[in-house]
């Protein structure tokens, strides 16, 4: 949120340093996260000089376009191209040098540079009102009285003020600081407090505020008390809508915000200052002159401010006319058609408090992250609403020449009541961490303006004002108090105590640690992913891999509704990171992830399930280009089995079986488990799903379970044994097997049978001809390689191991021996 410093110090007496006031609010819990000298418009005002139009003449072939000569007083005449219909020779006129940002006619900011137009050299930009950011006429170039001196700044012409811009990091529970009152009460409290400041607020005065009595000519009727907390309005007459004034314009702008015309301009500028939204309807086009506050069918069209036709949903809160036409999106977004124009006289304005969860959620559907819905979803005080529409109805009557010509309507049926929460002495300082005492606690409480009730030798009631939503409990009063003492002012214990917890080692985080640091040495990167995802991957009738909608953790993400829920698999993380690169033109790529997934299990315990998971992806080239040929072009299956394989060597992890799956997302993929307990599955992803997401490779994909892993590995330790100085022998044997048979039967069976002696078992060769080996069969050419560390074997040992491995294929494999 940007705060103008100048603005706060109408507001307050104040004497500090930018940096002063950086450390005050920050120490207050509003952090600032970076403060700037701003000037009030984005245009470069002081690259923008008056001059004199010398010499005018239309281009050939153009219905518009002129060439003009220009002096803006530094002895240089420019050429330059002008579209304008006004422009003329002898006129006096704001140019725009090469280098100087400007806006262009649809509102984008862009910088002046050097170019031919149809020929013509062109050095600058003779400026209209719009493009300096100043106004919204494009009619025509801003024309100069004729006494004006040449090369005088806009900046200076406009009385332009330097401000100081702070960005606050504002918290979600912070409802009372997004106005600069909230922002000037926090450091009132803060003077009062710590340097013992009267610190008097200047409010806004609304003591001239008169009404007529009883006259209503614009009725309102609210049909939804719920999403509509309290509504109030006042009608204006005699409006002559015209630009702004200096002031008003300029203290908009150093906020970033582009004024508009004098009606809107106060509704912004209120809204800025106590933080009430308020919304400026033309009273002409209000039908049956009548207000009506309520929903309206699902899939009505409602034509907002920025033309676009959107169909509301049936929760969405309207503000209706008497026709049941829809005016605007209450509290989001203002309607096409019964705003302030140009031709407005008559004004019926606007101050509601509308729901927080109600704003929040038509803000999401329709994905509209107005400023004004940003307040409401914080939290709007109620007990505000009259004192703004106030403010700015004796604003709109000075600024435009209006009179207020209604009494003010307000409907509030059930009006919120301050919080009363008891609050001990003793707890204060048990949370503090210090003795405060009464007279401080009394001090803080009262420079914070929350009142006192029912003071005893023991504590208190307090009193919270309603504008103050978060706080609710006892503890976020002693919240409140410590955060105007100052944390700073606890002194730490002299004494810290803890206890010793002994955990298992190696630890779950060394696990992580060793396999990244592995991974890394082989060429992986690593990936860093949000733990959020897109629901619509796993429901819905466009789900990549479905999942049970009551078995995904879905969380209320008011900044993007696209990540919803808690990844119940880290493969679409991998996906995205794949997807950023390929669109980079990296498409080879390596990567790793360590993470949670999150799971519900309805009926169950836990309710919820997180479980921390090492994902493994690889896709592309099998290695970079090089003029040595590769016996690889493309990883596969095989290259990730590898990966897979050197990791659970590193953990000592062995006695897992192995299971061919095809379940989604694999197109095809082995599990590795012991029981029903998997420890990591690995495979191909279906095309299909590469193909929604446009990846153009092959992705394989390892999904690790860390803690499975983690209780594989035991108490195995990995030790030194000496090299074996008696020689290895191999032999080899072509298997002649079913189809269904694999090679991990066939490995785990002689490791069951030669487990003494045996030491490797390979797979060199595969071979499969019907016509040779017969329907169903396959061939597997498989290497044993045997040791003994105390002696030498003899070829009658080997024959006799050799013997009982065909017995053991032939019996429980039922395999045939090739010759």
């Amino acid at each position: 949120m940007k705060v103008s410093l100048n603005w706060i110090r109408a507001m307050l007496d104040l004497h500090k340093t930018p940096q002063e006031i950086d450390d005050i609010l920050t120490s207050l819990g509003l952090e600032v996260e970076g403060w700037e000298v701003a000037k009030s418009s984005e245009v470069d005002l002081d690259k923008v000089r008056s001059g004199k139009v010398l010499s005018c003449e239309r281009i050939p072939e153009t219905d518009h376009l002129s060439a003009t000569t220009v002096d803006v007083g530094d002895g240089v005449v420019r050429s330059i191209v002008c579209g304008a219909p006004n422009v003329a020779a002898g006129l006096k006129v704001f140019v725009a040098l090469p280098g100087a940002n400007v806006f262009s006619k649809d509102g984008q900011l862009f910088t002046i540079g050097e170019r031919k137009v149809k020929g013509v050299p062109s050095q600058g930009m003779i400026c209209a009102v719009d493009e300096l950011g100043v106004g919204n006429d494009h009619s025509g170039i801003l024309v100069l009285p004729e006494d004006t001196p040449l090369g005088i700044t806009a900046a200076s012409w406009f009385k332009q003020e330097s401000d100081t811009i702070l960005e606050i990091g504002l918290t979600p529970n912070r409802a009372d600081a997004t106005n600069h009152l909230g922002i000037a009460r926090d450091l009132a409290a803060y003077l009062r407090v710590q340097e013992g400041q009267d610190a008097p607020i200047s409010l806004p005065d609304v003591q001239a505020f008169q009404a007529p009595v009883g006259k209503f000519p614009i009725s309102v009727e609210v049909l939804d008390n719920q999403a509509c907390i309290r509504y109030a309005g006042v009608c204006i007459e005699h409006v002559q809508v015209a630009e702004s004034p200096d002031w008003l314009k300029n203290r908009l702008l150093a906020l970033g915000q582009r004024p508009i015309n004098n009606v809107v301009d106060i509704t912004n500028y209120v809204r800025m200052e106590l933080g009430q939204p308020l919304h400026a309807f033309d009273m002409d086009a209000i039908g049956e002159r009548k207000v009506v506050v309520k929903t309206l069918p699902e899939g009505t069209v409602f034509k907002a401010l920025d033309d676009t036709e959107r169909k509301l949903f049936a929760e969405d809160l309207m503000i209706c006319d008497g026709n049941d036409q829809p005016m605007c999106m209450g509290g989001v977004f203002g309607g096409a058609n019964s705003g302030v124009n140009d031709t407005t006289t008559r004004v019926f304005l606007e101050s509601a408090c509308f729901n927080a969860r109600s704003i929040r959620r038509s803000m999401l559907r329709h994905n509209l992250r107005t400023d004004a819905a940003w307040c409401f979803e914080k939290g709007v005080d109620p007990n505000g609403t009259l004192f703004a529409l106030k403010r700015a109805a004796l604003l709109i009557a000075e600024l435009s020449g209006g009179s207020i010509c209604s009494d003010i309507t307000d409907i509030y049926p059930n009006p919120l009541q301050a919080a009363r929460i008891p609050v001990y002495f003793q707890r204060i300082n048990q949370l503090v961490g210090i003795n405060l005492g009464p007279e401080k606690i009394r001090q803080i409480l009262q420079a914070l303006e929350i009142g006192i009730e029912q003071e005893t030798a023991d504590g208190l009631v307090a009193v919270i004002p309603t504008n103050k939503p978060d706080v609710t409990r006892e503890a976020d009063v002693v919240e409140e108090i410590l955060r105007v003492y100052g944390l700073d002012h606890v002194p730490a214990p002299a004494q810290f105590r803890t206890s010793m917890e002994i955990s298992r080692r190696p630890s779950l985080d060394l696990v992580r640690n060793v396999a990244a640091d592995m991974l890394a040495a082989l060429g992986f990167n690593e990936c860093m992913s949000l733990s959020l995802s897109n629901s619509a991957y796993h429901t819905g009738d466009q789900a990549l891999l479905p999942v049970e909608a009551d078995q995904l953790v879905y969380v209320h993400n008011t900044a993007n509704q696209g990540l919803d829920c808690m990844r119940p698999t880290m493969l679409f993380s991998a996906l995205e990171a794949i997807v950023r690169n390929q669109n980079r033109q990296n498409p080879d790529l390596r990567l790793f992830e360590l993470g949670k997934t999150y799971r519900r299990s309805p009926g169950a315990e836990p309710a919820f399930v997180e479980v921390s998971r090492l994902s493994i992806c690889l896709t592309g080239a099998y290695q970079g280009e090089s003029w040595q040929p590769a016996a690889k072009s493309k990883v596969d299956f095989y290259t990730l089995k590898s990966v897979v394989q050197n990791l659970f060597g590193r953990f000592a992890i062995s006695g897992y079986q192995e299971s061919a799956v095809q379940d989604p997302p694999f197109q095809y993929a082995l599990k590795c488990h012991r029981g029903p307990q998997t420890i990591a599955t690995f495979g191909a992803i279906l095309p299909g799903i590469l193909k929604k997401m446009d990846i153009k490779n092959p992705v394989f994909f390892a999904d690790i379970d860390l803690e499975q892993l983690f209780k594989a590995m035991g108490s195995t330790k990995i030790q030194f044994t000496e090299l074996n100085k008696y020689p290895t022998v191999r032999r080899d044997l072509a298997l002649v097997l079913d189809q269904s048979v694999s090679f991990s039967d066939i490995r785990q069976l002689a490791g069951k049978t030669g487990k003494k002696m045996l030491k490797e078992i390979n797979l060199f060769d595969v071979f499969e001809d019907e016509s040779k080996l017969g329907p169903g069969k396959k061939s597997y050419a498989v290497s044993f390689v045997f040791e003994d560390p105390e002696k030498t074997l003899q070829d009658k040992e080997i024959d006799g191991m050799m013997q009982q491995l065909q017995q053991a294929f032939e019996t429980k494999l039922n395999a045939g021996i090739r010759k």
